[in-house]
C-alpha cells in the first residue's frame, strides 16, 4: 500500500496523537482489506451516537480522542441520538439519560462535528455529488448515497468514520472500486408498488435473501426519492445491502449496464409482498413514522391525513432538526400536534430507550423499523401509511 507524504506524516504522529490514532485505524483497515491506496473523502457521517448504544465506555473513548486533539477536516454529521436534544423532557426521557446523551454530543462537537443528528444527512446539508468518495456509517444513508446519488462509500463503523473525518481519507476497497459495484442478482418486480410500505416490503424481502449482495431491480417503472430511501433502508436492515440498482432509474443503471451477463434472477410478486408482515391485530401504543428520517413531503402527507382528527395512540414522526424547522414554518407541526401527535427531531425509535416510556406495541410503515423493533421485543404492526394513521386514530390494528 502506498501512502502520500502527508498521509505518512499523519501516521508518524507529526500532526498530533489524535490524528495519529485516526490514521492508524485507516491504515489497519486498508491492510486488512488489501487496499493499495487511500482516497480523499468529501464528507463523513458518523454512527454510534445514542448513549443507549455507547454507554459510559463510549463517552470515555470519545472524550479521550477529543482531548488528544482530534479535529475533523471535512464536513461531518451524526446519526440519530437517543432523544430529541431539545424536547427530551417534554417527551418523557429521564434526566439521567439526557445528561449522558448530551455529554456524548459535546464530545463530538469538540472534534468539530456538526450536531446534526439524522440518518438522512442528504436532507440536512450533507449532500455528496455523483462519484464522490465519502465515509458514511448509517446503513440506510450508505445505501442511499451509493444507490440513489451514485457516491461511493462502504458501511463504516463509528470509530472508522471518525478516523476518516479526522484524516480526510478512507481506504480504497469495496464499493470505492468499479468492479465491486456490478450486480450478479436480478430481482424482477411483478408486484404493485404503490405505498411507501410496499418499497419497504420489497427491501425487507430482498435483504433476507441476498444478504450483502448487490441487487439489480427490474420492473419498477417509477419511484420517488422517498420510496427509494425506504427500499434501501429495509434491505440494509434485513440483510446488509449497501448498494442496489434500479433499471432506468438509479444513476449507474441509467448510464451503463450494471448487471452481469451471468446472473441469478429472483421474482418479487404479490405473494412475496404479502409474506412481509408483522402482527395481524391488537392494541397499538405508538405509531411511528420516519425510518429513515422523514422528508418534508412525508410530513406533508402525514399532516394531511391526521388533520382534524383526534388520536388515541401516541404518534411520532422522527426527522432531522432542519426538516422539523421547515415543517413548523409550513404549519405542519401545528396540524400534527393538534391531532395529538408530535414531530421528534434528532432521535430514532430504534436507538432511543422507548421501552422506558412504556410502549410495547408499535405500528410502522417502514421495513427497517419492522426488522429492528421486532428484534428488540416489541409487538410490531406493519402496513401502509393510511393504515398506520387509522391505528393511531383508533388505538388498534385490524387486519
Amino acid at each position: 500500500m502506498m501512502l502520500t507524504r502527508e498521509e505518512q506524516a499523519m501516521l508518524d504522529g507529526e500532526h498530533g496523537p489524535g490524528v495519529q490514532k485516526a490514521m492508524e485505524i485507516i491504515v489497519a483497515l486498508a491492510r486488512i482489506y488489501r487496499a493499495e491506496r487511500l482516497v480523499p473523502v468529501a464528507s463523513v457521517q458518523v454512527a454510534g451516537v445514542s448513549y443507549k448504544n455507547l454507554g459510559d465506555a463510549g463517552i470515555q473513548f470519545l472524550e479521550e480522542w477529543a482531548e488528544q486533539g482530534a479535529r475533523v477536516k471535512v464536513p461531518t454529521t451524526l446519526n440519530p441520538a437517543g432523544m430529541d436534544l431539545d424536547d427530551w423532557k417534554e417527551i418523557g426521557f429521564s434526566e439521567e439519560f439526557a445528561g449522558k446523551q448530551l455529554k456524548v454530543i459535546r464530545a463530538f462537537q469538540r472534534m468539530g462535528i456538526m450536531p446534526t443528528c439524522t440518518c438522512t444527512p442528504y436532507l440536512a446539508g450533507n449532500v455528496p455529488k455523483y462519484g464522490d468518495h465519502i465515509a458514511w456509517a448509517e446503513s440506510s444513508a450508505v445505501s442511499y448515497a451509493n444507490s440513489v446519488i451514485g457516491a461511493r462509500t462502504n458501511r463504516e463503523g463509528g470509530p472508522s468514520a471518525i478516523a476518516s473525518a479526522v484524516t480526510g481519507r478512507t481506504a480504497a476497497f469495496g464499493y470505492h472500486l468499479d468492479e465491486n459495484r456490478i450486480s450478479e442478482h436480478e430481482v424482477r418486480v411483478t408486484a404493485a408498488l404503490d405505498d411507501y410500505s410496499d418499497y419497504g416490503a420489497l427491501g425487507y424481502w430482498t435483504g433476507k435473501r441476498l444478504k450483502n449482495m448487490v441487487p439489480y431491480f427490474t420492473g419498477i417503472r417509477t419511484a420517488t426519492a422517498d420510496q427509494l430511501k425506504q427500499l434501501g433502508a429495509s434491505a440494509a436492515a434485513s440483510g446488509a445491502i449497501a448498494l442496489y440498482h434500479v433499471h432506468g432509474i438509479t444513476p449507474e443503471a441509467r448510464a451503463k449496464s450494471m448487471l452481469a451477463e451471468d446472473h441469478e434472477t429472483l421474482e418479487f410478486g404479490e405473494e412475496e409482498k404479502k409474506s412481509v408482515r408483522g402482527e395481524l391485530s391488537g392494541e397499538v401504543d405508538l405509531v411511528v413514522f420516519g425510518c429513515p428520517h422523514a422528508s418534508l413531503e412525508e410530513l406533508k402527507k402525514i399532516a394531511s391525513m391526521v388533520s382534524g382528527r383526534k388520536l388515541k395512540a401516541e404518534l411520532w414522526v422522527t426527522t432531522s432538526k432542519p426538516v422539523k424547522a421547515l415543517a413548523e414554518r409550513a404549519g405542519l407541526k401545528k396540524t400534527i400536534e393538534e391531532a395529538g401527535g408530535r414531530i421528534v427531531a434528532d432521535a430514532c425509535a430504534v436507538v432511543a430507550p422507548v421501552k422506558s416510556l412504556g410502549f410495547k406495541s408499535i405500528a410502522v410503515n417502514s421495513g427497517k423499523y419492522l426488522w429492528y423493533l421486532t428484534s428488540q421485543g416489541y409487538k410490531v404492526f406493519f402496513g401502509d401509511t393510511e393504515k398506520c394513521v387509522q391505528a393511531a386514530v383508533t388505538g388498534r390494528w385490524e387486519e
